[in-house]
């Protein structure tokens, strides 16, 4: 058994022997292949290196090349602009030196004939001296001659000489005298048109054309329906609350009042826009809203009678007055509102007033209140009016007491 197994040692050193060289040849092989790769690998890498190195060279060689080509550029761009300054230069040098030379020519040839100018005065001087000198001895020898032909001594002539002068000069003053006083009076007429022109340009104000008609927009032409009302008797409670025609056609989004006095236009202006505001469209309402703007358009014109005696530099007036005044507002003559109109008389004659030297508050008043008749209301409201105030058989001679005193009370220098 010992035999036996001394028998396979060396079969299994052998083994193992084999083994061991296959395994050093296997990884021999296995070393080598792996070398060549790597030397595969890194010739490739070199390969790839030298030709991403070649390729950076030219891409850096071709930003240097571009680089230099732009420098160059630059370079000659400024070296031609330097250039060009320069021959700019040259060229601006070369004309002022041109009208140098142009100037010092003109120079020299306004000395030479200034020289030439002096010269002739100086011949010039001479002839006109010794023409004087014979001038006067031949006056001398003239006047010897004069006095032995006339037989009068110089002082004679001279005294006969000066009345003769005397006489003829009061002659001209006399005419001009009577020409200036001529002049003064044409002068006078053209300043005081020039002070009346001046005065009207100072107040110039703005005209507005008055019309009989007031246009009232609305929404929509179903609020006409309810205007009318059923069988017309909103718009028929409307004309006799305000006194104005209404007029509903087919005007898109309109309705006409249409009536002669302004004021009443205004109070159913108002009132009628009043009404489709609030919606409530009916004759109770119509009386209701009716007599609620007519009172306050009293008190409007309360406020702008006042405002219009602030406005031409007066002050105080009694409440139906300043009313009265206000009423012009609505009012217009001659297509010019009245108010205005007023108010423009009233700086003018104001300002000519004090041109004249005569009471401008006066005159303003005058000028403010000299259409004032042309506010009037109705008959009746005038009637009524007037005996509340004790004047039971309407209105009092007010223009007739306004004369008289007006008379009374003119300067005597103040023209009618």
């Amino acid at each position: 058994m010992m035999f036996e197994g001394y028998i396979w040692i060396p079969g299994i050193a052998a083994l193992m022997a084999g083994l061991f060289v296959l395994g050093w040849t296997v990884s021999a092989r296995i070393t080598k292949h792996k070398i060549g790769s790597a030397q595969e690998r890194a010739g490739k890498i070199i390969a790839d290196a030298e030709k991403d190195a070649g390729n950076l060279k030219r891409e850096k060689l071709l930003e240097a090349k571009d680089e230099w080509y732009k420098k160059k550029q630059e370079f000659e761009h400024e070296a031609n602009g330097k250039r060009n300054k320069l021959q700019a230069f040259e060229k601006q040098l070369g004309d002022r030196e041109e009208n140098l030379e142009r100037k010092l020519e003109l120079f020299n040839k306004k000395e030479r004939d200034l020289a030439s100018l002096k010269g002739s005065l100086e011949e010039r001087l001479r002839t006109v001296e010794e023409k004087q000198s014979t001038l006067a001895r031949v006056i001398a020898e003239e006047n010897q001659r004069l006095e032995r032909a006339s037989g009068l001594s110089r002082d004679e002539a001279k005294k006969i000489l000066l009345e003769n002068m005397v006489n003829e000069t009061k002659s001209e003053a006399s005419q001009m005298l009577k020409e200036i006083r001529d002049t003064a009076r044409v002068d006078a007429k053209k300043e005081a048109q020039k002070i009346i022109i001046q005065a009207i340009q100072r107040t110039a104000a703005d005209h507005c054309v008055e019309t009989t008609v007031s246009v009232l927009h609305i929404q929509s032409d179903e609020m006409k329906g309810r205007i009318i009302g059923k069988e017309g008797r909103n718009i028929k409670a409307f004309e006799a609350a305000t006194g104005v025609d209404v007029i509903v056609d087919d005007t898109p989004e309109a309705v006409i009042l249409s009536g002669f006095d302004p004021l009443r236009r205004e109070v159913a202006r108002i009132s009628l826009e009043r009404l489709i505001a609030d919606g409530r469209i009916h004759p109770a309402r119509i009386e209701e809203v009716v007599e609620k703007v007519r009172h306050e358009l009293d008190e409007e014109l309360l406020h702008v009678g006042e405002s219009a005696i602030l406005e031409s530099g007066l002050h105080g007036g009694h409440q139906d007055l300043l009313k009265h005044i206000g009423r012009m507002k609505y009012r217009s003559s001659y297509g010019q509102n009245l108010l205005a109109h007023s108010l423009e008389v009233a700086h003018l004659t104001g300002l000519m007033a004090a041109e004249f030297g005569f009471e401008a508050n006066v005159a303003k008043r005058a000028g403010l209140l000299h259409d004032i008749g042309k506010t009037g209301a109705s008959d009746r409201d005038q009637r009524r009016g007037f005996a509340s105030r004790g004047y039971p058989h309407g209105a009092p001679d007010l223009g007739a007491r306004s004369g008289s005193r007006r008379d009374q009370r003119r300067s005597p220098g103040c023209p009618a």
